[in-house]
């Protein structure tokens, strides 16, 4: 049997048998390779037996295998698979997590050597690298601690740079890497991957934490990747894997089984059960309605899934301050732009991954913030569009333009503008009456134009060429028209907690006719983020309705609303929601309930009753949405 060792002197690679230089070893390494070929195995198997995973090895184990690894590297034209599938398979097997340093540097030799060498074995070696995102399942409690971290890094920076390496000896390896590293990313769900004989009960907990783990340092890597030197070529293919992912967590997450369960205990909820919950639950500073919410949820969400989106959805937004300090955030704004259109748009209520768009558009308001908005103003407008792409185009729009408070009034007007024209003239070819499933992207456009003007209204008012604007667009006409888009059956519209919601059909059969439950309590997708480390990111660039000073009557000028906590407050105060949040967002409106002249001369959107009546509702009428996760 061939032995190796280090020979003391120079600490050149030998053989028992006499002295081996370096490269006298590697040739040697040829003929072992080359003679399996015609059936001599001896000297093969040897070889293999070094390779295989071993724990605990002394330092001259070590020396043995950093000798044999850097030998093979100079040999590796000989591999074939054909005839080396099992040193193939023992080198497969190494994991940079179980070796210092000296055997990690020529274990990527290897590989990259066998990469840039024979083209046959790209995708396996660009495969191993990947496997290498994440650490084994054992290891996971480990990384917690310094000697952890130090590890990790040590790990996964060797691996960045053998990826780049073989970007640079092999062009089209970025192309080969994009699929490999979709096909390797988790799944977002832990039960997907381990049956009931793999571990005990206590294993399956600690798999389940690893899980979570997991997917967030993988997707830590794939961020990395694209911002990388070789991000130009993945980011086309990894930025929308990463979307797609999010959006299977977000789409698990759902309140709806709540709303159908329970929905007198949703709809009808006096605010001082809320105040007694809230004081039940001796938190003074979290906003009770949030804490309502929490409750409802408690045993019907998997917080695990909660808490994945959420650190997944902020590594996106840290991801995406990198890209605008690196002057790539057009670049990646785009990739996202095309992902959001292909998926996200259409997705059955998709709650929260959107919201990575909404921060790409904060981070760049005249770049991509301006670009979103045009691009679904053209897709709402298009009747190249089938009906339910234009109906959640011109749904995120409305949403897109209350809620973000770094777009201008011009632009706001200009949308407006758009949207106006587009029903006007669609109602001028109509001379029929109410026709809710022959009309719905119409009543989906009126809808739009209400929601917007309910929150910016005030603000486009103020500005002398913007109020002009707005009073010479034919709003009117439309209001007024046979269609009858303020009819409460056909446009019943709701502001409540954060959320408009088609009330009166959830229960009627217009609802199918606009697309039912399906449609009509999705809309508004940029409702309040809930995720609470998200939040903190949306928040700065975010119109909260407590926010907003509603226009009103003239009539009510000097009329003062009471405000929580029932001091007078006057139509200017406004309500710190960064730390009483959402509790004060509670204020029920409809449309047939409100003073909605088409006069916007005399335009209001007040209660009809007076204003010296209003209090604190005493029924608060959450939307679809709960308050928080």
């Amino acid at each position: 049997m061939v032995k190796i060792h280090v020979g003391n002197k120079e600490e050149s690679p030998q053989m028992d048998s006499g002295g081996y230089s370096g490269s006298q070893l590697v040739h040697h390494f040829r003929s072992v390779l080359d003679a399996v070929k015609t059936g001599d195995r001896a000297n093969y198997d040897d070889l293999v037996s070094y390779l295989h995973p071993k724990r605990n090895l002394s330092p001259d184990e070590v020396a043995i295998l950093v000798t044999t690894l850097k030998a093979l590297s100079g040999a590796v034209s000989y591999i074939d698979s054909d005839h080396h599938e099992s040193l193939l398979f023992a080198v497969s097997r190494m994991s940079l997590w179980n070796n210092g340093t000296e055997v990690m540097d020529a274990l990527l030799e290897l590989i990259t050597s066998l990469a840039a060498t024979n083209g046959k074995y790209i995708d396996w070696c660009l495969d191993m690298l990947v496997k290498h995102f994440v650490p084994p399942f054992y290891m996971y409690g480990s990384l917690d601690n310094e000697n952890g971290i130090n590890r990790k890094n040590k790990v996964l920076s060797r691996v960045h740079a053998a990826l780049e390496e073989i970007a640079d000896l092999v062009p089209l390896a970025p192309l080969r890497l994009c699929p490999i590293v979709v096909q390797n990313m988790p799944s977002v769900f832990s039960n997907d991957r381990v049956s009931s004989y793999d571990f005990l009960q206590r294993q399956l907990s600690e798999f389940v934490v690893y899980h979570y783990y997991e997917i967030v340092l993988y997707v830590e890597n794939m961020l990395k990747l694209e911002s990388g030197a070789i991000g130009e070529t993945v980011g086309s293919t990894v930025l929308p894997a990463l979307v797609d992912r999010l959006l299977e967590l977000d789409v698990e997450i759902g309140w709806d089984g709540i709303l159908q369960e329970d929905s007198r205990g949703i709809f009808d909820m006096e605010l001082e059960d809320i105040i007694k919950f809230a004081e039940d639950e001796n938190s003074d500073s979290m906003p009770q309605s949030e804490l309502l919410n929490r409750k409802n949820l408690q045993g019907k969400q998997d917080k695990k899934v909660v808490e994945k989106l959420d650190n997944l959805i902020v590594l996106a937004l840290l991801h995406l301050e990198s890209c605008q300090s690196s002057g790539r955030l057009a670049e990646v704004f785009d990739i996202l732009l095309h992902s959001f259109q292909k998926t996200v748009l259409n997705a059955y209520k998709s709650k929260f991954t959107q919201f990575v768009m909404f921060y790409a558009c904060a981070l760049d308001p005249e770049g991509c913030g301006v670009k979103f908005a045009m691009i679904l103003a053209d897709m709402f407008v298009s009747d190249v569009n089938p009906p339910i792409t234009r109906m959640s185009a011109v749904a995120y729009l409305a949403s897109y333009l209350s809620r973000a408070k770094f777009l201008s009034a011009a632009l706001v007007t200009t949308i407006i503008q758009s949207l106006v024209d587009q029903c006007y003239a669609y109602c001028k070819l109509r001379d029929s009456g109410m026709n809710p499933r022959a009309h719905q992207v119409f009543y989906s456009g009126c809808q739009a134009i209400m929601y917007i003007l309910c929150f910016r209204m005030r603000s486009l008012m103020d500005v002398p060429r913007l109020k002009l604007q707005l009073l010479n667009m034919p709003m009117e006409a439309i209001w007024k028209h046979k269609l009858c888009p303020l009819k409460a059956k056909a446009a019943k519209l709701f502001m409540a907690s954060e959320s408009f919601v088609f009330n009166d059909m959830l229960e009627s059969d217009l609802s199918k006719a606009f697309g039912g439950l399906d449609r009509l309590d999705m809309f508004f997708p940029f409702d309040p983020c809930l995720l609470k480390k998200s939040e903190s990111y949306i928040r700065p660039h975010f119109v909260r309705w407590s926010k907003v000073r509603t226009t009103y009557d003239d009539d009510d000028d000097n009329v003062s609303e009471v405000s929580e906590s029932g001091s007078e407050a006057t139509d200017d105060d406004f309500v710190d929601t960064n730390t009483k949040d959402m509790i004060d967002d509670d204020l029920m409106v409809t449309v047939e309930d409100l003073d909605f002249n088409p006069d916007l001369n005399k335009m209001s959107i007040t209660p009809k009753n007076s204003l010296k009546h209003l209090r604190m509702p005493a029924r608060i009428r959450p939307s679809t949405s709960p308050e928080s996760l």
